[in-house]
């Protein structure tokens, strides 16, 4: 901080330290050691191997990964409910990383949706110049909160490297389905095998039906059943204004869309479906490999499980 005399300034009822601990001290003092950070790489978690490798650095310590939420780059900057959780993985980072584990502390930027296309149509900015320029203020922001974050694993999901992969899982999930004997997911391929070798038999209305004597239309379209993709028609809230379809949080009270305030109608549409409930038993059961707190009761344990058209509840006693 330079020299230590403490010089007295004037100030009320007598003189004021000159190292009293005020804002623009505790921004100098704040500012250098975040400049010392990134100067020292201190957040950087490395690898075992590939281009972020150290293994010296690794050195057999345990791993710990901890993924903020990612912000929305729809305004100028972050509000002031960001930081709440972020200060608190923060914290926990910190704790964690004193007690010698190796640990990712990593956000990114959902980047894509409603806001920014609607702010592109309201200026005539492109999106991608509008949010490039608020996820830079964000990182600002960030920054200036002193978090730990290793910015090198930082992404936007407008990035055309990080999405080619969002597109490649969805292909995955597309060309799979779920076998209940196994209970795991399998290639789409092997149940067509399956149909052909006669090894699977059909159930429902083609109980009493050989697998050979269906058109390849009707065939297909059993293959396409059976996937944890699939096309359907739900009821989604429909907004003709923008274009799109709306979650619940995007529909005000008085049945309009909070961004442009355009009608919402309730309407059945024909839509992508993720076949989630196949895996409600699995994912119940695989709460015990996760580390996190619980909030159950003695004799019964409840999941919710959420996308974007299906909520499920269930319910095991012990």
């Amino acid at each position: 901080m330079g020299s230590t005399t403490d010089t007295p300034q004037p100030g009320r009822g007598g003189s004021i330290p000159a190292y009293r601990y005020n804002a623009l001290l505790a921004a100098s003092i704040e500012e250098r050691w975040q400049n010392h950070w990134d100067e020292n790489h201190s957040f950087e978690a490395p690898n075992t191997a590939g281009p972020l490798a150290d293994k010296a650095a690794v050195a057999g310590r345990e791993k710990l990964f901890i993924l903020d939420m990612f912000p929305y780059p729809s305004g100028a900057g972050l509000h002031v409910g960001h930081p709440l959780g972020y200060i608190a993985t923060d914290v926990f980072g910190r704790f964690k990383r004193m007690t010698g584990k190796n640990v990712l502390h990593s956000i990114g930027y959902d980047s894509f949706g409603l806001p920014a296309e609607q702010h592109a149509i309201v200026t005539g900015i492109h999106p991608r110049i509008n949010t490039e320029s608020n996820i830079a203020n964000m990182r600002r922001q960030l920054r200036r909160l002193g978090l730990a974050h290793d910015q090198r694993r930082s992404v936007s999901t407008t990035d055309e490297s990080y999405y080619r992969w969002t597109q490649w899982i969805f292909l995955q999930i597309f060309n799979s389905w779920y076998d209940e004997k196994l209970k795991k997911a399998r290639h789409i391929d092997e149940l067509q095998r399956e149909f052909d070798s006669g090894k699977r038999k059909l159930s429902g209305a083609h109980a009493n039906t050989e697998w050979k004597s269906l058109s390849t239309l009707e065939q297909r379209k059993i293959i396409d059943d059976h996937r944890l993709v699939y096309l359907a028609n739900a009821p989604v809230n429909w907004c003709p204004g923008l274009g799109t379809i709306l979650a619940n949080e995007e529909v005000t009270a008085e049945g309009r869309s909070d961004i442009g305030n355009y009608p919402v109608f309730k309407r059945n549409m024909r839509q992508w479906t993720m076949r989630i409930t196949a895996y409600a038993d699995r994912l119940l059961d695989d709460l015990d490999r996760l580390d996190w707190p619980r909030c159950a009761s003695l004799h019964t344990q409840t999941v919710c499980l959420t996308t974007s058209t299906d909520l499920i509840g269930l319910s095991q006693s012990n």
